[in-house]
């Protein structure tokens, strides 16, 4: 279930459960919505309603089509009679992760426009040579429209490694992603990417222990919401602790996964009020850095794509200069 449509169900149905609406009339409204795979699980849902289970029951069954964090959450509601505030909540929770990746993605179109702008001014000057029976003065053989496809292949070739590089980490191929730690390492993009992190985080473990979930369920859902198999595999950890007589931040912390200064405000925060308000401020104070750990993704993206056009324009200057003067040179060598 995509962000949108999780966030945009969450909210028609608590406040369709807010204002007294009929469980069976909404699941019926329901299934007119979305792609043809949302609207059969809703089908189901209604039709599982019909013979009295519960909603957080036949949700489950639909597993993986809805998140993990939207079912404990419905679960939850349901038995302290809460759910359309857990729905409520819910729906802000994915509006906000679905604000901040639109606004990343809006952050990276200017640079992208760029690298656009870039190989086509390279590609109008490699067909103008052909056009003008120039010599090849780049020295890679790339003139006229045959060097402009060659030159579109390889950045094809490029950005499909590139693609299948993003994937492979996405999908924790090989273990991939227990290199984190030395991406957290490399200045400006590591603290920035570790930020958008601890956000995502932070905003899940509030919201599952505002809903009354107890410390060890909430963190697991906490840290599935980073998408990220090394963040999930200290789950474990993190409950032995809890069992072991340990408070939320003692349990981050044997995770060795947190950093000091966040596992130092968790522990301010438990110490000054209750978990949930405390991990609630706690979240918006990282959703305000998340926002600017966002504009500096962008802006190093900007950055490096600026850098290396500037390069591959000063680079042709510097060939066609050479060529010119080795032209010249020859020229006036005595016969």
């Amino acid at each position: 279930m995509k962000l949108s449509a999780a966030s945009g169900f969450c909210y028609r149905f608590g406040t369709g459960i807010k204002a007294g609406a009929d469980l069976l009339a909404m699941l019926q409204s329901e299934a007119g919505y979305g792609p043809p795979r949302q609207r059969a699980a809703m089908v189901s849902i209604r039709e599982a309603a019909k013979q009295g289970e519960l909603l957080s029951e036949s949700m489950k069954r639909e597993e993986p089509f809805f998140p993990p964090l939207l079912i404990s959450m419905v679960r939850v509601g349901e038995a302290t009679g809460r759910l359309e505030r857990a729905l409520l909540s819910l729906a802000e929770h994915y509006k906000h992760r679905l604000a901040l990746r639109q606004k990343f993605m809006s952050s990276l179109a200017w640079p992208g426009i760029q690298l656009i702008l870039a190989v086509l001014v390279v590609s109008l000057f490699i067909w103008l040579m052909g056009q003008f029976n120039m010599a090849d003065m780049l020295g890679f053989g790339l003139v006229g429209t045959p060097g402009v496809l060659k030159l579109w292949s390889y950045l094809f070739v490029f950005a499909v490694l590139v693609g299948l590089a993003i994937w492979a980490f996405m999908r924790n191929v090989g273990g991939v992603q227990n290199l984190i730690p030395l991406l957290y390492m490399i200045p400006v993009f590591g603290p920035a990417l570790q930020t958008i992190t601890l956000s995502r985080f932070c905003w899940t473990l509030s919201l599952s222990l505002d809903a009354g979930l107890d410390p060890i369920r909430s963190i697991y859902l906490a840290l599935e919401s980073t998408d990220s198999d090394y963040y999930k595999s200290v789950g474990k950890d993190a409950e032995d602790a809890i069992l072991a007589g340990e408070s939320l931040s003692g349990a981050l912390k044997v995770t060795r996964l947190f950093p000091d200064e966040f596992i130092t405000r968790v522990e301010i925060s438990e110490l000054s009020g209750t978990d949930a308000e405390s991990i609630d401020m706690l979240a918006q104070e990282y959703d305000e850095k998340a926002k600017r750990a966002v504009g500096t993704l962008a802006g190093l993206a900007t950055g490096i794509v600026w850098l290396g056009t500037m390069g591959v324009l000063v680079f042709l200057i510097l060939r066609i200069a050479l060529s010119i003067g080795g032209a010249y040179s020859d020229a006036l060598q005595p016969i």
